[in-house]
């Protein structure tokens, strides 16, 4: 068997592997959107590296969009099998895919009024959307889905395991146990590997023995601050800005996950008496439509939250926050002067309503920009991650003068530490790992994590590169 790396090789975004067995059966893992600005991927959400009617099916490690966000692009251009996934992976799907798809048609439209209002250019073929909302419902059609912990038979030759990856709601690592040529070989895909001892979902579970290991990295060169300087230091922000100052403070976070532990966060100080009593708004419809469909999947719940339910039985929901929907009241905070605190997607600032918000508060100094992830280097979160002085926002260049704040603790990527007590039990079997989903600083230093620690072969493959499984 083979497989080709089509997508988050040597970069964060953009997951997409596909496993082609001897007798010619096409798997695909995950078809991610690819976030950023690299030049070798200039073109990459618009071309696939392979034919989608080739494919014979797609697994999906969770809903995160560069995990899945061309799956209704797949669609529309042929593939008519079948997308596997969780139960709650297809739920949030409905709503992020849709979501991406309106999100592409408005950027679509801007980018077209804007061109047409220069004067004294070169006529430009219009900027069409990667797909739009109608091509969305198609997509949905093709999902199957199943619980963790069942062996899922795809064929007579390839079953499929879903294991609780701990990252966000419905995530799991993929394992497949394939018979060829009377031989069994077990194949894994970590997705993106959770966190321990987080909030709302439970420990990521290790994967059973596998053969080969394709691995994310994205932490791989560093490790995370402890929880309880975590909550003391956001208690400290807060203070500073909106008591002290007086200003906003804007929490940039991914609408799924994210927004929901920062929320659930703040519940729990709202009920211990430690949160100010000022505005809390989460400004994304998107949000709003992922938290209910959190209620709705309990079964990802781990006990420390069915235990906070039992004295509060909505985690996500306290006196002082707004989830806002209607685009005039978000609107009307980029003018308000009053303290608060608002959350808003995305998490990279490179769409949605957060870059609305920068580009209001961005040259106050009152103000500050509490940065709780990852953020690709070319995003504009990945810019002011950097410490850059000045922003281009909506074609104009703003002063960065807001307190910027990173807290890479809140990410719901594993840190190098944790990423290696999750691979431990592989040490033994499997004879060799693939290091995606990382920048490559970050892949090289894992990889160097890894061979001091019992794995010899590990390798960090390149954009389209193909390798045949078995072969020296």
């Amino acid at each position: 068997m083979t497989i080709q790396f089509c997508g988050a090789a040597q970069e964060v975004t953009g997951s997409c592997h596909l496993l082609t067995l001897d007798n010619g059966y096409k798997i695909l893992l995950d078809c991610g959107l690819y976030q950023g600005r690299s030049e070798e991927y200039s073109d990459f959400n618009e071309n696939f590296l392979f034919k989608p009617a080739e494919l014979d099916c797609v697994i999906l490690s969770h809903a995160h969009i560069d995990h899945t966000g061309r799956i209704p692009k797949l669609v529309a251009e042929g593939f008519h099998g079948n997308i596997i996934s969780t139960h709650a992976t297809r739920s949030l799907c409905a709503i992020m895919l849709l979501d991406s798809a309106k999100i592409q048609e408005r950027d679509a439209e801007w980018e077209n009024r804007r061109y047409q209002k220069r004067k004294g250019k070169k006529k430009k073929r219009p900027k069409t959307p990667l797909y739009t909302s109608a091509d969305v419902p198609p997509a949905m059609d093709r999902f199957v889905t199943t619980g963790y912990e069942n062996w899922f038979k795809i064929n007579d030759n390839v079953e499929v395991l879903f294991r609780d990856a701990g990252h966000i709601l419905g995530s799991a690592t993929v394992t497949l146990r394939i018979t060829e040529n009377e031989k069994v070989t077990m194949f894994g895909f970590s997705g993106d590997i959770g966190r321990p001892n987080r909030p709302i979902l439970r420990d990521p579970k290790p994967m059973p023995e596998l053969d080969y290991l394709i691995c994310e990295s994205t932490y791989g060169d560093r490790d995370h601050i402890e929880k309880p300087a975590e909550t003391q230091r956001v208690l400290d922000i807060i203070h500073e800005t909106c008591i002290v100052k007086k200003g906003k403070l804007i929490i940039p976070a991914f609408s799924v996950g994210r927004t929901q532990e920062v929320v659930y966060m703040l519940d729990q100080f709202e009920n211990q008496g430690k949160l100010p009593k000022i505005p809390v708004y989460v400004d994304s419809p998107l949000a709003v439509n992922a938290t209910t469909v959190f209620g709705s999947h309990p079964e990802c719940y781990d006990n420390d939250l069915y235990e906070y339910m039992l004295i509060d039985d909505n985690p996500f929901g306290f006196n002082n926050l707004t989830y806002v929907r209607n685009v005039e009241v978000s609107k009307s905070l980029n003018s308000t002067k009053e303290p608060c605190i608002i959350i808003s997607s995305s998490g990279m600032m490179n769409a949605g309503r957060v870059k609305h918000h920068l580009f209001n508060n961005i040259d106050n100094e009152q103000n500050t920009l509490l940065i709780v992830g990852y953020c690709s280097p070319d995003t504009p979160g990945g810019m002011l991650r950097a410490g850059i002085e000045s922003i281009k926002l909506f074609g104009e260049y703003k002063p960065v003068k807001m307190q910027i704040e990173i807290m890479d603790s809140f990410s719901a990527h594993g840190d190098r530490t944790e990423m290696l007590e999750f691979v431990q039990n592989q040490r033994k079997t499997c004879k060799k790992v693939f290091l995606v989903h990382g920048n490559l600083d970050a892949q090289q230093s894992f990889k160097d994590l890894l061979n001091k620690n019992g794995f010899d072969d590990v390798e960090i493959p390149k954009l389209a590169q193909t390798i045949t499984l078995g072969s020296n």
